[in-house]
């Protein structure tokens, strides 16, 4: 059985790797992100109630909302995991591609793993593409309706700001660069469906993009991030962001030794889970304004 609402923000960590980079990103977006932890502590920071009775009534509706299948909540909760258990494998996949590139003798590596470049471009595309999906779930929207997604993107606030934000530097500008935008379009638009389809990422969802073919799925990830690419060359060039900005803020946060990005990209890859931490955090706060709403109607 999975976990509840309550046990995965009760568990969300207040310390550690993901939750100081995404400290260290507070200049990008500032303000609009405290690491809420604990279920009661995020109702009480949510809707500014403290009595006892009604928060726990708040939680009890949560709870009941959360554990409905018909909700989209679990659903995009999972999406929000997903996105990060292929991290780890790219990490290595990546650390590995460059150590063979760099080590004569440990040469046969490179031949073993995707080229680091490609697959970060690959990944960084298909999590829009799960942000997307993830979006319309809990917004009771057709994918086939969706429209333009930047004009979604622009009204993102707290959390999901704050993803948006940690998804355009570390795994854009740190290990493809300032032209990390035009790096994976042209990425995609030379991709072969099948390259596509053995990307870890992409084949924890597949299932969930639309599209009966290789060619058509891609085709899907393709135009999502297209929809998104305004948005974020907007917050890169409204926030002076480079690859050095970006890691120099890292640094007075978590101890990266390295200046080489694409080792730096790795590490973030291999220990970090920020996708799953502020999606866990965007869909308890979806849930407990729905819930107080709800409670304060009198419909619960």
């Amino acid at each position: 059985m999975s976990k509840s609402i309550v046990e995965l923000v009760d568990n969300l960590p207040s310390g550690g790797i993901t939750v100081m980079m995404l400290k260290s990103l507070d200049f990008v977006v500032p303000g609009e992100w405290h690491n809420l932890t604990g279920f009661d502590n995020t109702i009480q920071a949510v809707t500014g109630e403290t009595k006892r009775k009604l928060v726990e009534k708040i939680r009890d509706r949560a709870i009941a909302l959360y554990a409905n299948p018909n909700e989209p909540y679990q659903a995009a909760v999972r999406l929000y995991q997903l996105a990060d258990n292929a991290d780890s494998a790219l990490g290595v996949a990546a650390m590995a591609n460059k150590i063979g590139e760099n080590i004569g003798f440990l040469s046969f590596l490179s031949s073993l793993t995707p080229k680091a470049d490609t697959t970060q471009a690959i990944d960084l595309c298909v999590k829009v593409a799960i942000e997307l999906i993830a979006f319309c779930k809990l917004n009771n929207i057709s994918l086939d309706n969706m429209g333009n997604f930047g004009n979604y993107l622009s009204d993102y606030k707290g959390e999901s700001l704050m993803r948006m934000a940690a998804l355009v530097c570390a795994d854009g500008l740190i290990p493809l660069g300032p032209d990390f935008i035009r790096v994976a379009q042209n990425t995609l638009v030379g991709l072969n469906p099948s390259t596509l389809q053995q990307n870890s990422t992409f084949q924890n969802i597949s299932n969930l993009i639309p599209g009966g073919s290789g060619a058509a799925k891609l085709g899907f990830v393709t135009t999502t991030f297209a929809s998104a690419q305004g948005w974020m060359n907007n917050l890169v060039q409204s926030r002076g962001l480079t690859p050095a900005t970006v890691l120099g803020n890292l640094k007075q946060y978590v101890d990266v030794a390295d200046d080489k990005l694409d080792y730096v990209a790795a590490f973030l890859d291999m220990s970090t889970n920020y996708y799953e931490h502020t999606g866990i955090q965007t869909v308890a706060r979806r849930l407990i304004d729905r819930a107080y709403a709800e409670i304060d109607s009198g419909r619960f």
